[in-house]
């Protein structure tokens, strides 16, 4: 029997490079492969270069898209046939960068929307950066979803950010979580029945904090979608 040829993963990368190498970990992790040859052909591109995404949604810092559509276009040269993109706020620039490339891209927002359904949650909280909560995205992507979105208080959106960019992306391992729990406790306490961890940073945050709270880690949901688009066979 010929063997069934398996789509090459590109990965549009460095949103932080530490969510990037959690993205490729879980592809690997999740593969059922019992060979190197069964895994995911993947390439990756971490592209440091990128300006912060939240900066340029809120505070006119350089825009991403020149950055994130050069990856886009490197990936597919490469021969990458279905790309991902790990990071919740670069999805505000989806459309921008999907119409770039030939080859589709994975909308991970979507892709959590369907995950939340199949779980039959009805309100969740949203963990994510102010970029991402003050675009909306998430928040039109779950119109007519029959999931409630809730948010964070103004004292809880800072500690998350706070944790997002003092802890994860500065390597901290001793970062003081008191904050963050309280906001988490706070979203549980008004009815989240599960929270959306919808920054890339926030699924190595909670491993390395050990933040335990029923989540729905979107990193995870993309790393199925991306194993399964590959023709490969999730685990």
């Amino acid at each position: 029997m010929k063997k069934t040829e398996k789509k090459i993963v590109g990965v549009i990368g460095g949103m932080g490079p530490l969510a990037t190498v959690d993205l490729y970990r879980k592809i690997v992790e999740h593969t059922d492969a019992d060979c190197d040859q069964a895994h995911v052909r993947t390439i990756i591109d971490s592209n440091t270069n990128i300006p912060d995404r939240t900066a340029a949604l809120l505070s006119g810092g350089e825009s991403p898209v020149k950055e994130l559509q050069s990856s886009a276009r490197l990936l597919e040269q490469a021969g990458a046939q279905v790309l991902v993109m790990p990071c919740n706020t670069a999805h505000c620039f989806y459309d921008a960068v999907q119409a770039c490339v030939g080859v589709p891209i994975l909308n991970m927002i979507e892709l959590t929307v369907q995950a939340l359904k199949r779980q039959s949650i009805s309100r969740a909280g949203l963990l994510a950066t102010d970029g991402t909560v003050q675009s909306g995205i998430y928040q039109r992507h779950f119109e007519g979803s029959g999931i409630e979105l809730l948010l964070p208080d103004p004292e809880g959106q800072a500690a998350v950010m706070d944790m997002i960019y003092a802890g994860v992306k500065a390597g901290r391992t001793d970062y003081d979580t008191t904050a963050v729990r309280t906001a988490l406790d706070k979203l549980m306490e008004t009815g989240a029945q599960i929270l959306i961890l919808g920054c890339t940073e926030l699924p190595p945050a909670f491993e390395m904090y050990d933040l335990d709270y029923p989540n729905l880690d979107p990193t995870l949901t993309l790393a199925l979608a991306a194993i399964t688009a590959s023709g490969g066979t999730v685990k």
